[in-house]
């Protein structure tokens, strides 16, 4: 699943769309994850794209009556190209604007969505409860410290609950707490202030190494302009098992938390 970095690099990548506007929208296969309301097709022609944002892993696109809300699920992936370029069999919904660039949602599994909200974006049922961005200047250790008190469940899976804090999906949690060695199945409740300060810091330092690398392409991520994220090259221990620690030598191993598969250094993380 596309997390944090890919989300944002797609983003970036959309960047020049921004001022232009819609000149018609094409909806192949509304059967996504939620339907892709028809109406979409009459409100958004002729209305210009103000601005595209970020909020966990979802992209904000603000137009004049309201705002288009993009997630790319499983799979999915969102190009920028020319209206000449075929449409291929799993895109299924796109964009077209004046000046002859397309906006195009490509999704094989179809867990992605497309959704408008009029009003105020963030009241959405999908935003309204988000946490904090880990990149924002409110996120720190002491924030994930408070988070933490009554939460016994396993550091990982807290730090990928998107209430305490958003975009930390299983591969840059699995990076950060190596990077901060701490073991991903240490009960959240149970680590010091000092370490959070430290994890914090990481998870900052990880998703930052991952947007400068293009996020990561492991399946089906590619950026907006069908380039591929270069990140897992640098993966310390995801995806590592039986592989030797980059910094000690030590098998890395995996594990299960939370049905997902979870991997450490059982040297480096404690």
């Amino acid at each position: 699943m596309p997390e944090l970095p890919e989300v944002e690099t797609t983003r970036l990548g959309l960047l020049p769309l921004v001022g232009q506007k819609v000149g018609k929208v094409i909806i192949r296969n509304a059967a996504m994850r939620w339907p892709i309301p028809a109406q979409i097709a009459d409100i958004l022609p002729g209305q210009q794209l103000h601005a595209l944002q970020r909020r966990a892993k979802y992209i904000l696109a603000r137009f004049d009556t309201g705002t288009l809300i993009l997630h790319l699920g499983m799979s999915g992936r969102i190009s920028l190209l020319q209206q000449d370029e075929p449409a291929q069999k799993h895109d299924h919904f796109e964009i077209q604007f004046s000046n002859g660039n397309v906006l195009r949602l490509r999704d094989p599994r179809r867990f992605g969505a497309v959704l408008w909200s009029e009003g105020d974006v963030d009241r959405h049922v999908l935003l309204q409860s988000l946490g904090p961005e880990p990149l924002g200047d409110d996120f720190d250790g002491e924030l994930l410290y408070a988070r933490t008190r009554i939460r016994p469940a396993p550091v990982k899976n807290v730090i990928m609950d998107s209430s305490v804090v958003v975009g930390v999906g299983n591969i840059y949690a699995s990076e950060s707490l190596f990077r901060a060695g701490i073991h991903p199945g240490t009960a959240a409740n149970k680590v010091s202030k000092k370490r959070y300060e430290r994890l914090a810091g990481e998870i900052k330092a990880t998703l930052q190494d991952a947007l400068k690398a293009g996020g990561s392409s492991l399946r089906d991520f590619f950026g907006s302009d069908g380039n591929p994220g270069y990140f897992q090259q640098q993966y310390f221990v995801y995806g590592r098992t039986g592989k030797p620690c980059r910094k000690c030598g030590a098998a890395i191993k995996s594990i299960r938390l939370g049905q997902r598969s979870t991997f450490f250094c059982p040297v480096c993380q404690r």
